[in-house]
């Protein structure tokens, strides 16, 4: 059963309550540099991300907030954007109106607000701009940058019980605590809870998912789920994912990202298409047509069914979208297999809404057809043959099975 949040409204996005799992990413362009800043959101915005997260740094990139805002809405993308600040929010939001009225959220870091006597007047200045300016704030706490202070006083309280508490367990503490000391201080400081998004980011996956379990008993704001510094490749998306499901599985989880570090000349959106998948994964929700196919073994040493695999996977991520605009419903939820011999191939084609299920090394070469359970054609061919057939049976079969 899903945790019970605090809907929080960010822009034309809804976090938290009975509402889907929000998907959302953070651009890597100098905010400063309006065009290539406004160009990644809507690529991000595109691929799925549904709300937008940048850095705010300096007066530069503070000016352009307002003209990233105006340019994404003259071009209709109405994604929410949030402000990640960082050391001196407190003086770009005071200092720069028009921002702080532009962006749709505020990422406050407890650990990076100030220190020693500025962290609380600094804090206090952000949210009372986000009073102001009736907007919510996502209190997100990393352990890499945690508030010192509190975790200092933890560790004294450790050292005063004899030591009761590994040191791993007193950060994870920590790490609770000040999400939660910092949510209570901006709710007395005039920010209504409703208004408020908590994160409490690891790179670690386990201390990650121990830290979330706790947060999710000590308060009800809507979380923001995320293993920070996730690291590259199939290594980021591995740690995220293990990360993101075990929470997800257990009702936490409103709304989420995967912290990738970009592969040299790869797309922005990998992370966006992580995400898609893990909830997808989950049956949390759906997007494009899920596809089953074999991984392949002795019985399969013809490579058809991977080429055959990889067309059918290219032609629904194409085409989804643009049955969606047709207003064809429920397509995303469509199952389609392509199998590679008779072992398990004629089972799950049956049980797919469509399936092919084509002959293994030695077996009869023909390749059978099911749809909803029942076998309507066999092809034979090539695997450019064998690809466009059933194509357009998936055609004819989404247009004869899913309403306008």
């Amino acid at each position: 059963m899903r945790r019970k949040s605090i809907a929080v409204k960010v822009g034309n996005i809804i976090i938290g309550g009975d509402n889907p799992v929000v998907i959302q990413s953070m651009t890597n362009t100098p905010t400063e540099d309006v065009k290539a800043t406004v160009n990644q959101i809507k690529e991000l915005a595109d691929a799925g991300s549904e709300l937008v997260r940048f850095t705010v740094k300096d007066d530069a990139g503070a000016k352009a907030v307002p003209l990233i805002k105006k340019a994404l809405l003259d071009e209709n993308y109405e994604v929410p954007l949030i402000g990640d600040f960082h050391y001196n929010g407190h003086l770009l939001l005071t200092k720069f109106p028009d921002c702080a009225q532009a962006l749709d959220k505020y990422r406050i870091n407890p650990g990076n607000v100030g220190f020693g006597e500025s962290h609380d007047s600094n804090f206090e200045a952000m949210v009372k701009v986000a009073v102001d300016n009736d907007k919510p704030v996502r209190i997100g706490v990393n352990w890499g940058s945690l508030d010192q202070n509190v975790l200092a006083r933890l560790m004294d309280e450790n050292a005063k019980n004899n030591y009761s508490k590994a040191n791993t367990d007193v950060l994870i503490d920590a790490l609770v605590t000040s999400a939660i000391e910092s949510k209570n201080k901006a709710v007395e400081l005039g920010l209504e809870n409703k208004k408020i998004v908590i994160s409490t980011k690891s790179s670690r996956v386990q201390d990650m998912i121990k830290a979330y379990s706790l947060l999710a008993e000590r308060c009800d704001n809507a979380l923001h789920l995320g293993v920070t510094e996730a690291g590259q490749g199939l290594k980021g998306a591995i740690h995220s994912t293990a990360g993101l499901s075990v929470l997800l599985q257990k009702g936490i989880g409103d709304t989420i990202r995967t912290s990738l570090t970009p592969t040299p000349g790869t797309s922005r959106t990998e992370e966006v298409k992580i995400c898609k998948q893990i909830l997808q994964s989950l049956s949390l929700r759906f997007f494009t047509p899920e596809i089953t196919s074999c991984p392949g073994c002795g019985r399969t040493t013809s490579t058809v069914f991977q080429e055959i695999a990889e067309q059918v996977e290219k032609f629904l991520q194409k085409k989804t979208p643009e049955w969606k605009k047709k207003g064809v419903k429920g397509v995303e939820k469509m199952e389609v297999a392509v199998m590679g011999c008779i072992v398990n191939g004629p089972g799950e084609s049956k049980n797919a809404n469509i399936g092919l299920s084509l002959p293994g090394s030695g077996e009869t070469p023909a390749a059978p057809v099911f749809a909803d359970g029942k076998q309507i054609k066999v092809l034979k061919g090539n695997a450019k043959q064998l690809t466009e057939e059933f194509i357009k049976l998936i055609e004819e079969y989404v247009e004869g099975h899913y309403s306008k």
